[in-house]
């Protein structure tokens, strides 16, 4: 590569990445230039560079060169069949700006197919983030499934059932999962689950033709505890059996292997699939979030992964 090309390619770089602090971090042109060493002028510059070069459309057009390097690394050494890795605020190990925008980017190549398709998701707090930036479309023939119950210990409906809000924005046919979370016994979950319009649900997420998840942490952050749907002592009790992470409520260890757990043998989510020859998406950035991101990634309860390159550079160390 001639060293013009070189310089070009680090000034649309640079100007990507100003442009990602502008419209996606929210920075403001003084704390864009302290961040990239340079004048206010020249940040001024280079974020008007990467919207008339079109880098940035609210989203990340342009592949920055580390999160590339990071993203193929990654991709190489777990066998995804892709690997997305978006800028990061290295203020914030445990930021997740970009995931929403990454996500729905990927979330809409699968929408735009004019084959019907069925869609599986998980829920959480980054999903809903990827169903907000999702663009309105018009989708009557896909379907689309959640993976996981939407109702609480409490009996209320959690805030981030992530399939319906999709559903509603791409005027897709949607399935519920109308199940608690977690059931109160093993029993009741058996019982459940045989109910025929739960069993449909269960084969039709099965069958997805792609698959998007949120991969959770445990301890007192974890948003299984965070949001009601176990206690304090389950907490504890997990802690003590090795669980290192939680994709829709199922929870496993470093090594990616489901834990032999009361949570395991009541939670009514549908069951995961290990190396699943069809796109399981795993989106979650954090350095809280490292261990149950490589526990995922080892036992391929995911094949692919939308994350930041904080978090990718951890996953590279472990």
């Amino acid at each position: 590569m001639s060293k013009k090309l070189q310089q070009e390619n680090q000034r649309l770089d640079d100007a990507a990445r100003a442009g990602w602090l502008y419209y996606v971090a929210g920075k403001t042109q003084d704390d864009i230039a302290k961040r990239l060493n340079t004048s206010r002028q020249s940040a001024q510059r280079l974020v008007a560079l990467a919207v008339s070069e079109g880098l940035v459309k609210v989203r990340l057009e342009h592949p920055i060169a580390r999160c590339m390097e990071l993203a193929d690394a990654i991709k190489q050494r777990f066998g995804l069949q892709f690997c997305d890795v978006v800028p990061a605020l290295s203020d914030d190990p445990n930021s997740t700006l970009g995931l929403g925008q990454a996500g729905a980017a990927v979330i809409e190549r699968e929408l735009k197919a004019n084959t019907p398709k069925t869609i599986a998701f998980g829920t959480g707090r980054v999903l809903r983030a990827c169903a907000d930036e999702l663009a309105l479309m018009h989708c009557p023939q896909h379907k689309i499934v959640s993976l996981v119950g939407n109702i609480a210990s409490d009996g209320a409906a959690t805030r981030y059932d992530v399939a319906v809000h999709i559903a509603d924005r791409i005027k897709a046919q949607h399935y519920p999962m109308p199940l608690p979370v977690i059931a109160s016994s093993e029993e009741e979950r058996q019982q459940l689950h045989q109910q025929a319009h739960i069993a449909r649900i269960l084969m039709l997420a099965k069958r997805a033709d792609a698959t998007f998840v949120g991969i959770g942490n445990l301890g007192q952050t974890s948003p299984l505890h965070v949001d009601g749907f176990i206690d304090d002592d389950e907490m504890g009790s997990l802690a003590g059996s090795g669980a290192a992470g939680e994709i829709i409520s199922w929870v496993y260890n470093l090594e990616g292997a489901i834990v032999n757990c009361d949570i395991n043998r009541r939670v009514t989510s549908t069951p995961m699939i290990l190396s699943s020859e069809k796109p399981v998406v795993g989106i979650a950035s954090g350095v809280n979030k490292t261990n149950a991101i490589l526990g995922a990634l080892r036992s391929k309860l995911i094949n692919a992964l939308i994350t930041n390159e904080t978090t990718a550079a951890q996953i590279l160390k472990g």
